[in-house]
């Protein structure tokens, strides 16, 4: 039995997901995933914000052949602080199917930065989401942000789009690629044609170093339906904002 209690409302893992009808192209990848834990093996991090179930690099992968995914990129959980063990696992033993995301401080050595290439990390994620984190210093994330553009990473950044006009500046002076999480987290109730998502789309339009994730319509989605029990017709209120980013860009 695991020593952590999960927190009232987080999901299980879901046991039984359908086969999806259509098929994916080959060389497929699931640009954003997470592992949990174990957390007998991967504690999680004493300042979490959150406790979620358990979810295994063997359950990760099952999941990604099971859906016709070729490889996975696996994001640092929040839940699991700096500590990038339970994904540099994850990565470890993907046979070369993944590449990691990691979460990593000011005090970092480059020895660890090192030892984090190897074993397949290509990003750092900034996590902006206040209810996920606690605040760290933009002059500490854009000294991590120079040191890891010297090894060809790039930058993930997770915000809630009502939060981009504060971050713009600090954003698009970040000295790498940098990678949206989720869409920039539109507001979906607001619409796709919301000035918050138009100063988005403008972000993405005018820095060509910014890619997306179209990615996370569960979280995003107020209405669904949720993609359970074989629903082929899912999280409907987010599908705009998915076909805008992907037709434009």
């Amino acid at each position: 039995m695991s020593q952590f209690e999960k927190t009232p409302g987080w999901l299980d893992w879901y046991a039984n997901p359908s086969k999806p009808q259509f098929k994916l192209p080959a060389g497929a990848v699931d640009a954003h995933c997470h592992v949990f834990g174990p957390g007998n093996e991967f504690p999680f991090a004493p300042e979490r914000k959150y406790t979620p179930c358990d979810a295994s690099k063997a359950q990760l992968y099952a999941l990604r052949d099971h859906l016709g995914f070729a490889r996975n990129v696996v994001v640092q959980a929040t839940c699991h602080g700096a500590d990038n063990r339970a994904m540099v696992d994850a990565c470890k033993s993907s046979g070369g199917k993944a590449r990691g995301v990691a979460t990593v401080k000011r005090s970092i050595s480059d020895a660890e930065l090192s030892a984090l290439h190897d074993a397949g990390v290509r990003g750092v994620r900034f996590n902006f989401v206040k209810r996920l984190v606690d605040f760290t210093p933009k002059d500490e994330l854009m000294e991590i942000a120079g040191r890891i553009a010297k090894l060809g990473w790039h930058v993930v950044i997770y915000f809630e789009a009502v939060d981009l006009p504060e971050l713009w500046d600090f954003f698009t002076a970040l000295p790498t690629t940098v990678v949206v999480d989720h869409m920039g987290r539109p507001d979906v109730t607001k619409g796709v044609d919301s000035e918050e998502f138009a100063l988005f789309l403008k972000f993405m339009r005018e820095h060509q170093n910014v890619w997306s994730k179209v990615s996370c319509p569960e979280r995003l989605s107020v209405t669904g339906p949720k993609a359970l029990h074989g629903e082929q017709n899912a999280y409907q209120d987010v599908v705009p904002f998915a076909r805008r980013v992907v037709e434009e860009f």
